[in-house]
């Protein structure tokens, strides 16, 4: 395509999505484009401000948040959780990764925070998700689904921590869970509610004044109706004003913010200088440097597609197609989002859509407009 209006049109015309918007920014050029609109039902044109649910694409600003206090000198990352979450002090390990959830043995060591930054804890998604271990996470702790009954963050973490591992602290890359212990963890560090903290030390001071973990009443107009497909066709999947429009019970540090495109481009050009004016440059060097080795890497591959990991998002290692450049950091969303910096470039690329993925690979759609976003780039 020509242009990045082109390109989401073409994601409209052929049904994949009811609207979108992208954004590329490299240096000082921002080229924006919104198309279609905010439900399948809504004829008005997709505002540029249009608000999403950003789903895991939270991941990276909860990976900063707790940075943030590590600069504090509240945390440390060598320093065990059980500190400041003592439910999740003495884990058990599932001896096998099919044993059933009592034949386990002791974790060798405590879970650090360096764990959790790592997504290396022992909780979380491997490529199976039908092992005994994945099911209570599956079944019972998912924060990031509308209207999911997830409890408050107290009762969460004890019912967690009746959890076995699936592997010993640090042996192994696992999704997602991770970044909601995070979550509970700088609010207890901190002393502040989840949304306190980060409105005031993350959202306030880039000026992202429409991220947070629910969408106001006075904003509710630019707020997306997410879908799901179902065969051919996009079903409902949350209406605007659904359980998003209310503070949640869980505040997901995994996947529960919503955001607009120029938010996160805020926080994006924020890790483009070295963290001002929030972080410091090595912070931000180790937020967005690769911490697997091979065979963490390898088996991971379902969700890293030969990719590394940082901080709360990927980090491209590996040139194996088109779109990536070595350093690139940022992650995708379920509900249909992606965000990425590229340091060696300068380049914040964003693609937010109300389109859920329906598994973790990534989609033509992201491919594409990937593909475009690394060209506008490199030329």
């Amino acid at each position: 395509m020509a242009d990045l209006t082109g390109l989401l049109q073409s994601f409209v015309d052929d049904g994949q999505v009811p609207g979108a918007v992208g954004l590329v920014a490299h240096g000082s050029e921002v080229e924006v484009a919104a198309v279609g609109g905010l439900s399948l039902e809504d004829t008005a044109p997709m505002p540029s401000d249009a608000i999403f649910r950003l789903a895991s694409a939270t991941k990276p600003i909860t990976a900063a948040a707790a940075m943030l206090l590590v600069e504090d000198g509240v945390l440390r990352l060598d320093d065990p959780i059980s500190r400041w979450l003592p439910e999740l002090a003495s884990p058990s390990v599932v001896r096998r990764p099919d044993s059933p959830l009592d034949d386990v043995v002791p974790a060798q060591r405590p879970i650090t925070v360096e764990d959790l930054q790592t997504f290396r804890a022992g909780w979380g998604f491997p490529a199976d998700f039908s092992l005994p271990a994945v099911q209570p996470l599956l079944t019972l702790l998912v924060p990031w689904a509308p209207g999911s009954g997830v409890p408050e963050p107290d009762a969460w973490v004890a019912a967690l921590g009746q959890v076995p591992l699936l592997h010993q602290p640090g042996e192994g890359w696992l999704y997602n869970t991770c970044s909601d212990i995070l979550a509970v963890l700088i609010a207890r560090a901190s002393g502040k509610p989840l949304p306190e903290f980060l409105a005031e030390r993350v959202f306030e001071p880039l000026g992202m004044s429409d991220t947070g973990f629910h969408v106001p009443e006075a904003s509710l107009g630019r707020l997306t109706t997410a879908y799901r497909p179902d065969g051919d066709s996009l079903v409902l999947s949350d209406p605007p004003y659904g359980a998003i429009a209310a503070p949640p019970a869980f505040p997901s540090g995994g996947g529960g913010l919503v955001s607009t495109a120029d938010d996160w481009l805020a926080f994006g050009r924020m890790l483009l200088a070295g963290g001002e004016p929030l972080l410091s440059a090595e912070s931000v060097r180790v937020m967005t440097t690769d911490h697997l080795d091979a065979r963490q890497r390898a088996e991971s591959s379902l969700f890293l597609e030969g990719q590394g990991w940082g901080f709360g998002g990927s980090v491209d290692v590996e040139v194996l197609e088109p779109w990536n450049v070595p350093g690139r950091y940022g992650w995708v969303g379920g509900s249909g989002t992606s965000a990425h910096v590229v340091p060696a470039t300068g380049t914040v690329a964003i693609l937010l859509t109300q389109r859920e993925m329906t598994g973790p690979a990534s989609t033509p759609m992201l491919h594409a407009f990937w593909t475009y976003a690394a060209g506008g780039a490199r030329s």
